[in-house]
């Protein structure tokens, strides 16, 4: 922008032209004024930016609204709240305070499982010690005192030598003149990597290390070193994908479960693949993550791995499926929802991360109408876990849910409207409004069934083991490890969904799957059909 600049000894005697030096100003200082405004927004929207980068590395990371910001909050919605509250609503003569309850929980130690193997070590006295100084009768027994503790035994690693026996030909005529083999021996058992070193119960055990408990294989490969065995990183990493590329009929089936109820989740994660062709090592690879509901309470889990976030894939992955699709708000699910039948649910947690970015951004004076918004969203989740508490039918669960949650979430939209015009459209409550004005017909869809929460968490918490397991082994070698990684992923986060321990589950899949030769004995392996007390025999 040119400044106009105008010496006042030198000003025209014409008024016209005085006139039109006086336009010019004006128009000059309005200009001015507009841009200031906008730089002024600028500096403030980052501001935020910094604050908000500030609390995310050293502030708390919980998103739940604590008593100190409840009380915070009324004192600064105080005009708002009267506002919004009908006059008629309450009596200060009869106003109540209630104050809630709390639990204390008991001093000292948990007491051990019962479930826990024991051994009982008795101490007694000598017989002589038993007797009566006095008498030299014996002393009476009035009881016991016990104390327990917990013993370890070191993993502890073994061969199984398997033997089979070889039988030759009989010398008799009738065996000579019959074609009939020479030699017999007993059936080779069948086994998940045929050739290998590795049973089930130490591919489980391996597996369930990295997968579940994030222990990258040379780490594993070490700890083997301290008890005698020689497994390299290289070998286990074979064992991952040999055991994945022997179960495609067990995989094809899971993904045909998954996907044969009324409701999936899916969200994904970034990962990074060293070696894929036509890709540079430093390119974002993506792990989809998808939970499907073919029993009610019993979900499945499948990881997939794929080089971009494109919606092909979720297109792709759900073709076939109708019912209901729950996830944040990338647009890359749209097109998968456009071409199949499906209702697009929103996550009511990502919204409520963005107003909480804007209440809890760092700054000394907290946003209130970011506070409002949190306030509503908590009683929203209130209501669900009231609910929830009291397993009710499906039908009335539904109804109640509607009848109580409609009205809030009504509530809610009305603000959203209301603020809207009022903040500036880049500051953080402003962005927060906006993105859940634009998802808010996905939102309110969770009421349309008793499974579907306000929140795609579930997911979220499926996902946390791989994102913390990507912590420590940091990256993929090549896309075949990372599709059989995934595989893995699937099995144990499936297996702890359905409250099966990982390893037992793990060990009771590969020792049972190369007996399954048709689709049905497949399917009784999936974990959601099975039980602890099945996979423990």
């Amino acid at each position: 922008m040119i400044h106009m600049k105008y010496d006042a000894t030198e000003l025209p005697d014409n008024p016209e032209s005085l006139k039109r030096i006086i336009a010019d100003l004006t128009a000059e200082n309005e200009q001015i004024s507009v841009e200031n405004k906008n730089l002024s927004e600028k500096i403030e929207h980052l501001k935020e930016q910094y604050q908000l980068l500030q609390k995310r590395f050293f502030g708390r990371s919980s998103e739940k609204l604590t008593k100190e910001d409840e009380a915070q909050g009324i004192l600064f919605n105080e005009a708002e709240e009267g506002i919004e509250t009908p006059p008629d609503s309450s009596n200060e003569h009869d106003s109540v305070i209630t104050v809630e309850t709390h639990t204390r929980r008991k001093a000292g130690r948990k007491p051990l499982s019962d479930d826990l193997p024991r051994e009982e070590i008795i101490y007694d006295l000598t017989e002589e010690e038993k007797k009566c100084p006095c008498c030299n009768k014996e002393r009476p027994p009035i009881g016991q005192e016990e104390t327990e503790e917990l013993d370890i035994i070191p993993a502890k690693i073994y061969v199984i030598k398997r033997i089979y026996k070889k039988y030759g030909a009989c010398g008799c005529d009738e065996f000579l003149n019959a074609e009939i083999p020479e030699v017999k021996s007993a059936p080779f058992e069948k086994r998940m990597i045929p050739g290998s070193i590795a049973s089930s119960g130490l591919l489980a055990f391996v597996f369930t290390s990295k997968f579940c408990d994030a222990l990258p294989f040379y780490r594993q490969s070490k700890m083997f070193e301290r008890i005698d065995a020689d497994i390299s990183r290289a070998t286990m990493c074979n064992w991952v994908i040999a055991a994945y590329e022997k179960m495609h009929l067990f995989f094809e089936i899971f993904e045909a479960h998954l996907k044969s109820g009324a409701f999936i989740r899916m969200d994904e994660t970034i990962i990074q693949v060293l070696h894929e062709e036509g890709r540079s090592p430093q390119a974002k690879s993506y792990m989809w993550v998808a939970i499907g509901y073919p029993i009610r309470g019993r979900p499945l889990v499948l990881f997939r791995y794929y080089p971009t976030r494109s919606g092909e894939i979720p297109d792709q992955f759900l073709s076939g499926f109708s019912g209901y699709l729950q996830t944040d708000g990338y647009d890359g699910y749209n097109r998968a929802v456009r071409n199949n039948d499906i209702v697009h649910v929103g996550c009511m947690a990502h919204a409520r991360r963005e107003f909480n970015n804007a209440y809890d951004s760092g700054k000394k004076n907290k946003d209130s109408r970011a506070f409002k918004a949190l306030a509503y969203i908590q009683k929203i989740y209130k209501i669900e876990s009231d609910l929830r508490s009291e397993n009710l039918s499906d039908e009335i669960f539904i109804e109640r849910r509607r009848k109580l949650a409609a009205p809030v979430l009504d509530e809610l939209h009305a603000w959203l409207l209301r603020n809207k015009a009022e903040v500036l459209p880049q500051s953080l409550v402003g962005k927060a409004i906006s993105y859940t004005l634009n998802e808010w017909d996905k939102l309110i869809r969770y009421l349309d069934l008793a499974c579907m929460t306000p929140d795609n968490n579930e997911i979220e918490r499926a996902i946390r083991p791989f994102v913390v397991g990507r912590k420590n082994w940091l990256f993929s070698n090549t896309p075949r490890g990372a599709r059989a990684s995934a595989a893995i992923y699937s099995l144990i986060e499936s297996a702890k969904a359905n409250r099966l321990e990982p390893y037992a589950y793990l060990r009771f899949l590969f020792s049972r799957l190369p007996h399954a030769l048709d689709r049905e004995s497949v399917i009784k392996l999936l974990p959601c059909f099975l039980d602890a007390y099945k996979i423990s025999d």
